[in-house]
């Protein structure tokens, strides 16, 4: 029977989520990600873990059917005993009171982890992404240029969520929360990110926007983060920054992380994402058989959804590494969540033929839609094909599909050559 594990994760997105399984399982802790609420029977399967995650996708939601996807997900978690949730955000922040509202989800989450405080770790080094008092930067690539958010080449002008302003606490704010306390990074050096947390909560402000410019500043917020789950349970925000600061407070095994199985065959990837990063990492892989996918044809014509399924597996089966990309739409017949969701499903046609035993799904939104539709329901970290690039075993009671090594990668996300290194992958 498995244990209770310490630290629960709810993913707003699955690229975000497997980025948080990989962040535990690579530091040696025993860490799963479910794709859904487990039955009894499923957790036993798992064994004992002190991680446990939940892949969603809320980023994509409007504000009521948020409430209605995360109101099992508090109970289930408290079930468990966990004591601090994360309830994980994309690295950028990026949210619109409409879609995706942060301040939407921790209110839901809040009913069962009533946090007064709320902490918010606000950046992550290690992918590049900065908060300096209360701004957010972020690096356009893992080699890329760092920018204010705000005027970030990408997300300024993101299709769905797009960052207008690099004020963490003002763009909170505007989501709904309330009053936001920054503890700047000059006094996260200083040693004095408790002080100030407990000042912030003796006013009763909302939350607490914890800076973060060096990986050093992170061992801070492990240290007030267990401070605080130690009176009481708690709910934090942030991405993988929060995990990683979490890290020192959990036991590790050698054992956490099992010999992979070796996969022989060619890699499927599908491209959803538009972003420039996952476009020229398109570009460099000169492996795959490249095919174009038209988004507007996909959503409304079957048939050729059907006929171009049957292509991919055809090259697949022909021991062929195969990509398919999403263009750029040409008119506003479809909706970018459409085609999220005509793509996705597109890949769950190919991987379910069984044709392909190592993928890659390029897209934050299209990943979440199709972790939705895939008869899987839970993922182990196995290793990395780069940076925000984790490869996982999915687990599934379907044959063809059980075992399958999957990438769920955000279009920011990965090293130029992230596609070539799931080619070579085995």
């Amino acid at each position: 029977m498995m244990t209770g594990p310490r630290v629960g994760w709810f993913g707003d997105d699955f690229t975000g989520a497997s980025d948080t399984l990989g962040t535990y399982a690579e530091a040696g802790v025993s860490a799963a990600l479910l794709t859904r609420i487990a039955t009894p029977q499923q957790l036993k399967r798992l064994g004992p873990v002190v991680a446990l995650g939940l892949a969603g996708k809320t980023r994509a939601l409007d504000r009521e059917a948020m409430v209605e996807a995360l109101a099992p997900v508090g109970p289930f978690f408290a079930g468990l005993g966990i004591r601090l949730l994360h309830y994980k955000c994309c690295s950028t922040f990026d949210s619109a009171p409409e879609i995706g509202n942060l301040s939407v989800a921790i209110n839901a989450l809040r009913a069962s982890f009533p946090t007064p405080t709320l902490p918010i770790v606000g950046g992550q080094p290690n992918l590049r992404r900065y908060c300096l008092f209360g701004h957010l930067f972020a690096a356009a690539g893992q080699a890329g240029a760092v920018f204010r958010i705000d005027r970030h080449p990408t997300m300024s002008r993101h299709p769905v969520t797009p960052m207008g302003e690099a004020d963490l606490a003002l763009h909170l704010q505007r989501l709904g929360m309330g009053a936001i306390t920054n503890v700047p990074y000059p006094a996260m050096a200083l040693g004095e990110a408790s002080s100030v947390f407990v000042e912030a909560a003796t006013r009763g402000d909302d939350a607490v926007l914890l800076d973060v410019s060096r990986t050093e500043d992170l061992d801070a917020i492990g240290s007030l983060l267990w401070q605080e789950a130690s009176c009481r349970p708690l709910l934090a925000l942030g991405a993988s920054g929060v995990a990683q600061a979490l890290l020192p407070g959990l036991s590790k095994s050698d054992s956490a992380s099992t010999l992979r199985p070796r996969v022989e065959g060619p890699a499927f990837v599908l491209v959803g994402s538009l972003s420039p990063v996952t476009r020229a990492q398109a570009e460099a892989a000169p492996s795959y058989d490249k095919i174009q996918i038209d988004p507007e044809r996909l959503v409304v014509d079957d048939l050729y959804a059907g006929t171009l399924a049957e292509m991919l597996v055809a090259r697949l089966s022909e021991g062929r590494h195969t990509m398919a990309l999403t263009r750029e739409m040409r008119s506003e017949t479809v909706t970018n969540r459409q085609v999220a969701i005509a793509t996705a499903a597109l890949a769950d046609a190919v991987l379910t033929s069984g044709a392909a035993r190592k993928a890659c799904i390029a897209g934050g939104d299209t990943s979440s839609y199709f972790m939705g539709v895939v008869d899987g329901w839970a993922l182990r970290h196995l290793g990395n094909v780069g940076p925000g690039s984790p490869v996982c075993e999915l687990l599934s009671d379907q044959p063809r599909l059980d075992g399958l090594n999957l990438v769920l990668k955000g279009g920011q996300m990965g090293d130029r050559d992230v596609f070539e290194r799931l080619a070579r992958w085995s």
